[in-house]
């Protein structure tokens, strides 16, 4: 697919567009160009000089391009929802958590971290004990598990005592094991 947007031209620097505009080519947008989409609208997020609800409405356009970018491939998949729960994770600690907005809270981003965990704390730790010695595929799946509980140790502190919590700060601990 070709469109204007793969043209040189001032006109076609996706960081200059209004949000709506964006978000218009975001819903026809693929593979390279919602990329680009979600780095720009990420960049607006983090732009401390616009007002916050603005922000969130970029974060959310990034998560839109970021949801739609997936491919069948296990490392796109993963990639996407570490990217995903990372800038969750940044907005809920710079904008403030939201519960009337799934994605803006702390407990739905801790089910769902929980949930995107193949392992058991016990069975990653076990491994991590020996991760020298695991096939490739084995050390894989533990950097995956590390990199989708990053935000963990930020995260916890937005969350009331419970038994996912509980799950989460060994994740924290068992992190630092992990390749």
């Amino acid at each position: 697919m070709s469109t204007s947007a793969d043209q040189q031209g001032p006109e076609q620097d996706l960081s200059t567009w209004a949000i709506e505009r964006l978000q218009s080519f975001a819903m026809d947008a693929r593979g390279r160009q919602l990329e680009a989409v979600r780095i720009v609208a990420q960049g607006h997020a983090y732009h401390s000089g616009q007002p916050q609800e603005a922000r969130r409405q970029w974060a959310k356009l990034s998560l839109l391009a970021n949801r739609r970018m997936h491919s069948d491939c296990p490392g796109d998949q993963s990639r996407a929802v570490q990217q995903d729960f990372m800038l969750r994770m940044w907005v809920i600690d710079q904008l403030g958590p939201d519960d009337k907005d799934p994605d803006w809270s702390p407990e739905t981003l801790a089910s769902e971290t929980v949930a995107a965990l193949d392992l058991t704390p016990p069975q990653a730790s076990a491994l991590a004990g020996r991760w020298r010695d695991l096939a490739i595929e084995q050390i894989r799946d533990l950097r995956r598990h590390k990199n989708l509980t990053a935000h963990l140790e930020r995260l916890v502190n937005h969350i009331e005592p419970s038994p996912t919590r509980d799950q989460l700060l060994i994740w924290t601990q068992l992190r630092r094991l992990l390749p």
